[in-house]
């Protein structure tokens, strides 16, 4: 007879009840070792700590306080300062043009040609005009004289020596005449070369060769072409009437002297462009403020002496504003924001860190002035903010703005004060 099987009751044999009894047994067994296990873990965590984090390296400066000229920044437009329209002053049929469509002009050189066959012939007769008329009064002279001789024996009356000396005086009126539509004539004649009136660049030819064109001074004078000056060039801008007052009261103090009396600086920078490169100063400011649109138009002249500079164009103009003493400035990457203010972190004497308030001012080479919030004597974290927490500690690294790359840059291209701009 079969050995019954361990676990199962003498006499009765192995079957597979008796076999899942078993596994169900091995499985609470291996599940109440798994459990404690993980609560021996789970103690052991609970009974080790792990060490705290060093406080985190950041890099702190104490702001930089100096004296800065502010720049008001605006949007103009480029313009020349004398534009003509060439228009002919005698019509007749063009004869020829002499220059390039686009081409630099200078004044007096010849443009177009009018056929000048008509006008050399009436000049011709208006000099055959003034020959008569000088032998017309010749004539009249001597007859005059010779009146005047024959008074005295009663072989001319006094009537008649005066209708001699008078037909004298008609001759010599009409000679006069003569000699004027002799110059009319000759005026009409070099006015068939039409020559630039100014310096400038011209445009395209607005009539060809063999045209009828119309002149004189009316408005229907035919339209040959157009030329511009480019050097020197004007910039137009317009400012709001809270800065015309601005300007106006900074006159008043002494601050900043008015652009009406005084050619105040200018800076202007191209679209494409990402310094004020280009200098001029200010020559006009309007007398009145715009109803219409709040401002004031100011102009400023720019050399333009390498001729990139071209009327139409849309630049970026600063002109010399308001001059401030003890201004605090601090790299812009120290300031965040919080919801809608402005912050910076600063260090106390027992390097934990602070958050202040701050209102920012205008930005220059890196630098972000701050018109409240901060006096300068502070330690401002300037680099890492990311890291810090108000109220928790740091280890500070102190670096010298002053001794900052773009700072000695702007510091040594001259002792005037710092450019500030929007």
């Amino acid at each position: 007879m079969a050995r019954a099987k361990a676990g199962t009751a003498p006499g009765r044999p192995f079957d597979a009840r008796d076999r899942g009894r078993s596994s169900s047994r091995i499985l609470r067994i291996v599940a109440a070792c798994a459990l404690g296990v993980v609560a021996s873990s789970h103690v052991g965590c609970r009974k080790s700590t792990a060490p705290a984090p060093p406080p985190p390296e950041v890099d702190v400066a104490r702001p930089i306080v100096r004296e800065i000229t502010e720049w008001d920044e605006y949007t103009g437009r480029l313009a020349a300062i004398d534009t003509v329209e060439v228009r002919p002053r005698v019509s007749g049929y063009l004869e020829s043009v002499h220059f390039k469509e686009g081409q630099i002009v200078k004044k007096g050189d010849l443009l177009f040609v009018i056929d000048p066959r008509p006008f050399r012939a009436a000049r011709a007769a208006a000099e055959a005009d003034v020959q008569g008329a000088e032998t017309r009064l010749e004539l009249a002279r001597n007859d005059a004289r010779r009146a005047g001789k024959l008074v005295p024996s009663g072989a001319v009356s006094a009537e008649e020596f005066d209708q001699r000396g008078k037909a004298a005086v008609g001759a010599q009126a009409a000679l006069d005449a003569a000699k004027a539509r002799l110059d009319q004539a000759t005026l009409d004649v070099g006015f068939t070369e039409v020559r630039a009136p100014i310096d400038g660049r011209a445009s395209n030819y607005a009539v060809t060769v063999g045209n009828l064109v119309s002149g004189g001074s009316s408005g229907e004078s035919t339209l040959l072409t157009t030329i511009v000056s480019l050097n020197p060039i004007h910039c137009y801008f317009d400012a709001s009437e809270q800065e015309y007052l601005k300007y106006t009261r900074l006159a008043a103090s002494g601050s900043r002297p008015s652009s009406r009396d005084v050619a105040n600086p200018v800076r202007v920078a191209l679209v494409d462009e990402t310094d004020f490169r280009h200098e001029g100063t200010m020559d006009f400011v309007d007398n009145r403020i715009d109803p219409l649109t709040g401002t004031i138009r100011g102009r400023a002249v720019l050399d333009n002496s390498d001729g990139l500079l071209v009327p139409g164009l849309f630049v970026r103009l600063k002109l010399i504003g308001e001059t401030k003493s003890g201004a605090v400035l601090v790299p812009d990457e120290a300031i965040g924001i919080d919801q809608s203010n402005h912050i910076a972190y600063v260090i106390d004497g027992k390097d934990i860190v602070a958050l202040r308030t701050v209102t920012i001012g205008r930005f220059v080479d890196g630098l972000r002035v701050i018109r409240s919030g901060l006096d300068g004597s502070e330690r401002v974290v300037v680099r890492g903010v990311q890291r810090v927490r108000p109220g928790a500690p740091i280890t500070p690294h102190l670096v010298d703005l002053e001794a900052s790359a773009s700072v000695a840059d702007v510091a040594a291209r001259s002792t005037a004060p710092v450019d500030v701009h929007r």
